[in-house]
């Protein structure tokens, strides 16, 4: 049992599950990892691997035939996936968000009609916030949903879907005017819409169009999209919980789920940057001996084995703090902050170890070193948590003057 990362107070089921998704990650996604990867391919046997597992299901309520687990093993679950290939935790991210999104938000019929089919895995969830031209600016959003008769009809383009392609459900964010005069603030007038679809690309219904992948640097296999949306026809009780106008606050609080998921996934690839860093250390000679026993490279193992133990606490920490029913995006936002930071400066000092031997495709450090900036701008950049952050602790330290 490596000694870092390590969380106490678990259940007996908690450990149980953590031991059998590392088992799955060291068997079935490691020794394969590298090489899908490269190829851009879509991990197919590992996702229905996860499927048999139950992990499709594991924060759905158990009266919807999910595990009902909390946030906290779910986010430990995807620390370990991420070690092995953060793709794959990145295929089930989107897929909880939606799910979380339902539970919390959506009608007693929409819960009751997607999360039992979201729990065995038949239907896999996308959500969609970004446009081509607003990054970070949620406000700015200029997708929109008229309203004509008993249905909307949907007309933008999104960007940046994880699981665009095979997904079969997309929550979508957009502008929704009706019942909100002219003026009103912009996040007070946005709609979460539920649109089922085919997988696949192209057309997958009438309206709705998938382009096609997104060729990305790293984050390869799962599949990242554009949305086009093109007189698409929506009935009115696809609105998340039945209400216009909520889908900000909704898509916020599906975020703060996301935020601890890639601090999570930052824990995990940072994990395995140090165990390669380690290993490589220990076998790898230069002047009659090992380079790990050379006091630079031993500094170096020191100050990753830190971060990824600091990392791991504040994520853990986050978790939590949402289990509770807390407001938790201060949290969040520093352990998403903190996570992808940390990250990053692992992986690349686990690179500098393997010196030349880590930028050939060869090594495992090299897949890396292209994955870590994703989680630097996933779920919002260092920026925007700085912003969370700064305005949460003005909030908490308030000057009394």
């Amino acid at each position: 049992m490596a000694r870092l990362a390590q969380t106490a107070g678990l259940t007996d089921i908690q450990q149980e599950i953590l031991a059998t998704v590392r088992e799955f990650v060291d068997k079935e996604i490691i020794p394969v990892a590298t090489e899908l990867e490269h190829r851009d391919e879509y991990p197919q046997q590992i996702v229905d691997g996860l499927k048999e597992l139950g992990l499709f299901g594991l924060m759905i309520p158990e009266e919807y035939g999910g595990l009902g687990e909390s946030l906290l093993t779910y986010a430990l679950c995807v620390e370990e996936i991420a070690r092995g290939w953060m793709s794959v935790s990145g295929i089930i991210n989107t897929h909880f968000i939606v799910a979380y999104m339902l539970k919390q938000h959506g009608t007693q019929e929409q819960k009751e009609y997607f999360l039992p089919r979201m729990a065995a895995g038949e239907v896999r969830g996308a959500f969609s916030m970004s446009e081509p031209g607003l990054g970070s600016d949620v406000s700015a959003i200029t997708s929109k949903a008229v309203k004509d008769g008993d249905e909307y009809v949907l007309n933008g383009q999104k960007m940046w879907l994880t699981n665009g392609g095979t997904s079969t459900l997309v929550a979508v964010l957009v502008r929704s005017d009706e019942g909100h005069p002219e003026g009103t603030a912009p996040h007070k007038s946005m709609t979460t819409f539920l649109i089922e679809k085919e997988p696949g690309f192209g057309e997958v219904r009438p309206g709705l169009t998938i382009p096609g992948k997104i060729d990305k640097m790293g984050y390869k296999g799962v599949d990242t999209t554009e949305l086009i949306m093109d007189g698409l026809r929506i009935p009115a009780n696809r609105v998340l919980g039945g209400t216009t106008g909520r889908g900000f606050y909704q898509m916020m609080d599906g975020v703060e789920v996301g935020r601890v998921n890639v601090a999570a996934r930052g824990c995990g690839v940072a994990q395995r940057a140090f165990e390669l860093g380690v290993s490589y250390a220990q076998q790898r000679h230069t002047f009659g001996k090992p380079i790990a026993q050379h006091q630079a490279i031993q500094f170096k193992l020191a100050e990753m084995a830190t971060k990824v133990e600091a990392a791991h606490a504040m994520m853990v920490n986050a978790a939590r703090k949402k289990d509770s029913g807390e407001r938790n995006d201060l949290e969040a936002g520093m352990a998403k902050y903190l996570a992808s930071e940390y990250c990053k400066e692992v992986v690349e000092d686990a690179f500098r170890i393997h010196g030349g031997y880590g930028f050939s495709k060869e090594y495992e450090i090299e897949r890396l070193y292209r994955e870590a900036p994703m989680l630097l701008i996933g779920e919002g950049t260092a920026e925007i948590q700085k912003m969370i952050i700064g305005r949460r602790l003005l909030e908490e330290y308030r000057f009394q003057g």
